[in-house]
């Protein structure tokens, strides 16, 4: 008996195959293939979880700065143990430095030494790539960094202080950093009377008549705008950039080259800030607002400033992150200073006329100190923001330079907290780590100043400064308020404390 067509072909696969298969047998197959697809996914996001796991290590290790020079791991170290440095050169046991203890670094000319507190251990640069003619750089070192209190003092501001243990402060470190684009013919820093002789030591290369010294404290505009006035008339063609004394910079590569994209566009009359790219909604910094592209070839980030915002609440700087718009103020500047001394003259005259008159007898030492006697105590105390970068935004003559290196103004205790290695939650040690003990103790920071034992016992996100006249015992939540703090002791007397 024969069987029908139809049975054998539904009896027979490759009959199947042939004429159509059925519905079930698709299905069935469809889901095999769902099946193994979605098994090759679990595997491609088991591995790509693997690696994220392996860079986030990585970059905490080089972030915490716990590999050295050579290569060599310095993980496991306890809590209470800071890893060891590189170098036995390159580390003091305390914040504090005296000529003493700053290392002599005996290199050739073609060698550049970037700053050790930066991500470079040792690069290799010729100084004539790297430096620009004509660029001046002014370092204006001021502040008492009164959040770093009792660590920081007026008489010794964080500026002059390892704050990494490194051997090198940061004043000392943003030397380091910018001398290469200039020279020491062609850096100057401006201080106040209490700080020039630590400086000098610091900085022995500094020629004295790079040194300007105001007799008081009157805020950026006057610092900067004093050391624009005189070297405009040492050399009218002087572009100059301004770069705090107590700033943290990692990535000298991109710093340097954001810095030189800045001068080519002060060279067309702009005053150009340098835009950090934040990292978090910082209600701690001032932001620059993106404008539209400035289209020059030499300088191709180059935008001008739509507007500088003041320091915001935690919920505007989340928005100005998520735009994607806006940059950390950071306070650097690079123009013409003839061009900053015509902008002052425009939005601030008196302030123009009084730092015309002290540049004009500067370099007259019988006279300088007359004319400033004269003019310094009636200047304006205005910060350069508000003086002219503000007003000449709105006029469309300030640019800014978007950037990609790391920068912290190292302004509390907790963000000093996150510059220093150890262990994941453990307390962090600026000074000698076996003069500090813990059981139980997680985050935090501890100075160990005063050469007594510092012992710890099961409290978490403390800071404990212990200096050999005072002790400030608080917690990184509320570091931000110790300036508060401060004025309380100066109300109450304590001011040979400050």
């Amino acid at each position: 008996m024969s069987v029908p067509a139809t049975q054998a072909a539904s009896a027979n696969p490759a009959a199947q195959a042939a004429g159509g298969l059925p519905i079930e047998f698709m299905f069935k197959q469809i889901m095999e293939a769902v099946h193994k697809s979605q098994m090759e996914i679990a595997e491609l996001r088991s591995e790509c979880h693997e690696l994220r796991q392996a860079n986030a290590s990585l970059e905490r290790q080089v972030r915490e700065g716990i590999q050295s020079n050579n290569g060599t791991s310095r993980l496991g170290t306890p809590g209470f143990n800071t890893p060891a440095p590189g170098s036995p050169q390159l580390r003091a046991k305390s914040p504090f430095l005296t000529p003493n203890t700053v290392p002599t670094l005996a290199v050739p000319p073609s060698i550049y030494v970037p700053s050790p507190l930066s991500d470079h251990s040792l690069t290799q640069f010729n100084f004539g790539v790297r430096e620009i003619p004509g660029f001046w750089v002014v370092i204006p070192a001021g502040g008492a960094g009164t959040r770093l209190w009792p660590l920081s003092r007026e008489e010794h501001p964080k500026f002059l202080l390892d704050l990494t243990l490194k051997g090198r402060s940061l004043i000392q470190a943003t030397w380091d950093r910018l001398i290469p684009l200039s020279s020491p013919a062609r850096t100057a820093v401006v201080a106040g009377p209490a700080h020039v002789k630590s400086i000098k030591e610091q900085l022995p290369d500094l020629l004295p008549h790079n040194l300007f010294c105001e007799p008081s404290a009157k805020e950026s505009m006057a610092a900067i705008g004093l050391a624009a006035a005189v070297l405009a008339l040492r050399d009218p063609n002087a572009i100059i950039g301004s770069f705090a004394a107590d700033h943290m910079i990692s990535g000298d590569d991109a710093f340097l080259a954001a810095v030189a994209e800045a001068v080519e566009v002060a060279k067309k009359d702009y005053l150009v800030t340098i835009g950090i790219a934040p990292s978090h909604p910082s209600t701690g910094f001032g932001y620059v607002r993106l404008g539209e592209k400035l289209g020059f070839q030499d300088a191709p980030n180059a935008r001008l400033v739509s507007s500088f915002k003041e320091k915001p609440d935690a919920r505007t700087a989340a928005a100005y992150i998520k735009t994607g718009n806006y940059r950390w103020n950071a306070g650097m500047f690079v123009t013409k200073a003839t061009f900053l001394m015509e902008l002052l003259k425009e939005y601030k005259p008196e302030l123009h006329e009084g730092l015309q008159k002290v540049a004009r007898a500067w370099d007259d030492e019988s006279l300088r100190q007359k004319v400033l006697d004269e003019v310094w105590p009636n200047l304006e105390k205005i910060a350069i923001d508000n003086a002219v970068a503000e007003p000449a935004a709105l006029d469309r003559r300030v640019a800014v330079v978007p950037a990609t290196f790391g920068w912290d103004d190292v302004g509390d205790f907790s963000s000093l907290a996150d510059l220093l290695p150890a262990e994941s939650n453990q307390p962090r040690i600026l000074g000698d780590s076996g003069l500090v003990v813990t059981e139980q103790a997680a985050g935090g920071i501890v100075v160990p100043g005063s050469g007594r034992l510092v012992s710890l016992l099961g409290v978490d996100d403390l800071v404990i400064v212990d200096m050999p006249d005072t002790l400030l015992v608080t917690t990184r939540a509320r570091s931000q308020e110790v300036k508060r703090l401060v004025k309380k002791c100066r109300d109450a007397g304590w001011k040979q404390l400050l």
